[in-house]
């Protein structure tokens, strides 16, 4: 068996987290991967990179999608499929984001005092690596719009101000990620999963799925 990681190594593969999703961002505009492989067994440091990235890498597909699902030059059939694929995007994102939080609870069990606190944070690890996943994207493109060469000064004037309030909010949320797991440390919060429990895509609990196969079915 593996040697449980410590609460520094825990907090040193978050910090790579954090730096591998903004690297990602631009790699990706070059050339997406299929998908990221995800390590089997017990969970590691190597686990939890893993499935951040993987995470990271549904919110790279949505955020372009999102695009093409608000034009206005293609056929009904066209945004019909992109809110498809948004729909299916969403679903697994989630569920990236759950098993980035239970990861996180494996990797702690047993590193907390016995006495710690039944106190849970407003959100997650998992939710906050989320939006640190959005916020990569929104710098990367943002950067984009301050270097255009099409548009006036004010637009660049603009984005460069928007892109100094991204930046600000990623280290914001950065940091407060890393002091979470100091909470969690000294026993001051607990981690948890918080699952979702998403019902639209679940055709046994959506009743415009369920009721319309019981009307075909009649």
């Amino acid at each position: 068996m593996n040697r449980k990681p410590g609460i520094a190594e825990l907090k040193e593969c978050l910090e790579q987290c954090f730096a591998e999703q903004a690297a990602f961002v631009a790699a990706w505009h070059e050339a997406e991967p299929d998908d990221i492989a995800v390590p089997e067994g017990e969970a590691t440091p190597a686990t939890l990179r893993a499935l951040v990235a993987r995470e990271h890498l549904r919110n790279y597909r949505l955020w372009h999608v999102e695009d093409e699902a608000r034009r206005k030059d293609v056929d009904a059939e066209v945004i019909a499929r992109c809110k498809r694929e948004i729909d299916g995007l969403n679903q697994s994102r989630n569920d990236h984001m759950e098993r980035v939080d239970a990861c996180v609870v494996e990797l702690v069990s047993g590193l907390l005092p016995q006495d710690a606190a039944e106190r849970y944070n407003t959100e997650t690890i998992g939710a906050a690596l989320d939006r640190l996943s959005i916020i990569s994207l929104k710098i990367f493109h943002m950067r984009e719009q301050t270097l255009r060469s099409d548009v006036n000064a004010e637009h660049v004037t603009s984005c460069e101000r928007k892109l100094a309030v991204l930046r600000e909010q990623r280290e914001d949320l950065m940091r407060s990620v890393v002091e979470l797991v100091d909470e969690y440390a000294a026993g001051t919060k607990r981690p948890k999963v918080y699952y979702q429990f998403k019902m639209y895509n679940d055709p046994s609990l959506n009743p415009a799925l369920y009721g319309a196969a019981r009307a075909a079915s009649k």
